[in-house]
C-alpha cells in the first residue's frame, strides 16, 4: 500500500527527526508528519538559534573589552538586525540539514497537522484543511512543547511576549523585564543586558536557575549583578499594564509591593505541551497534568502507539528527546534496549558565564542520606582560563564518601557546557574520584578543573 509505513512520527524536533533516522537506518518505512518548519522549536526557535544570538553578545562583549587582550577597537556598536538575521539564517541553514538527512534516510515528510486516529492510522490536515489518512503499524508522539502562558502575564506577542518573538524582535528594546529565571529567562537575560538593553530579570523562588546546585545559583547572581542586571529574587508579578508604548510590571516580594516600567516584558516561565487536538482523548490515551503516561520503553496504555520529549514526565530537554526517540525505536524493532538513566541527564545553560550540571546537587544528596565528599576549583586558579580572561567560576563536585560513587557535578564558568560529557561518560562507567584522579588531563585546559576539583574532595589538590 502507497500510504502504509512500519512508523509514523507526528513532530519533526530533536525527538521527531532523530527517531526516523534510526527507525529508517533499522529497516522501517517511515513517514514524519510536520505542520511547520522540519527540526521543530529547537532547530527553528530554540536551541539553536538563541545559541547564534548568544554568540554575538559573546563576540560585543569580547570587542568591548579587546583592550585587555592588548588590542585596540573603537566605538563597535551592535547591529541588532544583523544579529537578528544571521540567528535565522543559522536556523534556516538547520532546518535546510534535517530536510537532507530525510531525504538520504528516505524518509517521507507530510506536511500538517497531526491527529492520531490509532495505532494503525494517522490523519493529516494539509493546506486548505485537505484530510488523508495514513496507516501504519506503529506511532510516535513527538509534538514537544511551547512556552507557558500565565493568567496574570497573556502574552500579547507585542508588548508581552514569549521567546519566539525575543529572538526576532524588530527594535531592540532599551528596557525589557524577564520573568523566570530558568534557562530560556537567563540566556536571554545575558543576550539583552550584553547588547546594552536595562533587563531586569524577576524570580518567583529564592534561586535564579532554581534546578541548579545552590552555590551555582549564587554566582550566577553575582556574575548577573555585576554585569548591570537588576535581579529580583523571591518575586511574584502580579500584573502587567500596557499604558501605551510602556508595560507597568507590578510585583510583589512578601509583604512589599512594588513596579517597573519597561518595553517588552519577556514571559519565560516554562514550557507547556502541545497534546490537544491531536486525539488523545478520542483514542483513550491517559495523560496527566498536561504529560502522557508512558512506561520505561515510552509505549502509551494504547498498545503500539508512543510519545517522547517534552509532552512526556522528565527534563524538557533536545537531547532527552533524542535519546527517547532511539531507546523507543529500538524496543519497537525487537533490539535489546537499555532504558534511560535520568539521573544522568546533562544540563546546560548558555548564558556566560555558562552553566552545565549532571547528577544531584549538593543539597538532594544530603536528603536521600549520603555521606559526601565534596570538591570544588575555581577557574581563577586554572592558567588555562587565565590565559583566556575567564577566571569566573568553578567546578564542584560530589562524591559518596563510602563507594566513591560520582553523585553530581556542577560547572559554572567559560566554555564549561563542552566539559560536563566528560562526567556523563564517567557516571555512565560508574567511575570513582580516584580513577578521575589518576587519569591524566591535558595541560593547559578547563578540563584540569574537573580533576582538580576530585582532588580537592580527596584533600590531593595540587593548585590550590
Amino acid at each position: 500500500m502507497e500510504n502504509k509505513y512500519n512508523l509514523i512520527i507526528v513532530g519533526s524536533g530533536p525527538g521527531g527527526y532523530v527517531a526516523a533516522i534510526r527507525a529508517s537506518q533499522l529497516g522501517m518505512k517511515v513517514a514524519i508528519v510536520e505542520k511547520e518548519s522540519l527540526g521543530g522549536i529547537c532547530l527553528n526557535w530554540g536551541c539553536i538559534p538563541t545559541k547564534a544570538l548568544l554568540k554575538s553578545a559573546q563576540v560585543f562583549n569580547y570587542v568591548s573589552k579587546s583592550d585587555d587582550f592588548g588590542i585596540n577597537v573603537k566605538n563597535a556598536t551592535v547591529n541588532f538586525d544583523s544579529v537578528i538575521n544571521r540567528s535565522r539564517s543559522v536556523a534556516d541553514q538547520m532546518s535546510k540539514g534535517v530536510s537532507f538527512l530525510m531525504k538520504k534516510n528516505k524518509v517521507d515528510v507530510i506536511k500538517g497537522f497531526g491527529i492520531v486516529k490509532s495505532r494503525n492510522q494517522v490523519e493529516v490536515i494539509g493546506n486548505g484543511n485537505k484530510s488523508k489518512i495514513y496507516d501504519c503499524d506503529n506511532v510516535i508522539i513527538a509534538t514537544g512543547g511551547k512556552s507557558k502562558e500565565l493568567a496574570n502575564i497573556p502574552i500579547d506577542g507585542d508588548k508581552i511576549i514569549e521567546y519566539r518573538k525575543a529572538m526576532s524582535l524588530k527594535k531592540q528594546p532599551k528596557k525589557i523585564v524577564i520573568v523566570g529565571s530558568g534557562a530560556i529567562g537567563s540566556e536571554f537575560a545575558y543576550f539583552y543586558n550584553s547588547i546594552g538593553t536595562d533587563v531586569t530579570l524577576i524570580e518567583f523562588l529564592p534561586n535564579i536557575l532554581p534546578l541548579e546546585d545552590d552555590d551555582i545559583s549564587n554566582e550566577l547572581l553575582k556574575s548577573f549583578k555585576k554585569n548591570g542586571i537588576d535581579v529580583k529574587v523571591n518575586a511574584e508579578v502580579t500584573n502587567v499594564e500596557i499604558k501605551g508604548k510602556t508595560c507597568e510590571v507590578h510585583f510583589k516580594s512578601g509583604s512589599k509591593q512594588d513596579s517597573i516600567s519597561c518595553d517588552i516584558v519577556l514571559s519565560a516561565i516554562g514550557v507547556d505541551t502541545n497534546i490537544k487536538g491531536i486525539g488523545l482523548e478520542d483514542i483513550g490515551i491517559i495523560s496527566e497534568n498536561g504529560k502522557i503516561n508512558v512506561d520505561k520503553y515510552y509505549q502509551t496504555n494504547i498498545e503500539g502507539v508512543y510519545a517522547i520529549g517534552d509532552i512526556i514526565k522528565g527534563p524538557a530537554l533536545a537531547h532527552v528527546a533524542s535519546a527517547e526517540g532511539i531507546i523507543c525505536v529500538e524496543k519497537i524493532a525487537g533490539l535489546n534496549v537499555e532504558s534511560l538513566d535520568y539521573d544522568n541527564i546533562p544540563s546546560c545553560t548558555y548564558c556566560s558565564p555558562e552553566v552545565a550540571s549532571v547528577g544531584f546537587t549538593e543539597k538532594s544528596a544530603k536528603e536521600l542520606g549520603y555521606d559526601i565528599l565534596v570538591g570544588k576549583f575555581p577557574f581563577m586558579a586554572s592558567g588555562k582560563a587565565n590565559a583566556a580572561g575567564h577566571t569566573d567560576g568553578f567546578v564542584k563536585v560530589i562524591f559518596d564518601k563510602k563507594y566513591g560513587e560520582w553523585l553530581g557535578c556542577h560547572m559554572i564558568g567559560y566554555n564549561v557546557t563542552e566539559m560536563i560529557a566528560e562526567v556523563v561518560a564517567a557516571r555512565k562507567l560508574e567511575t570513582t574520584g580516584h580513577e578521575i584522579i589518576k587519569s591524566v588531563h591535558p595541560h593547559p585546559t578547563m578540563s584540569e578543573a574537573i580533576m582538580e576539583a576530585t582532588a580537592a574532595a580527596y584533600d590531593e589538590v595540587i593548585h590550590l
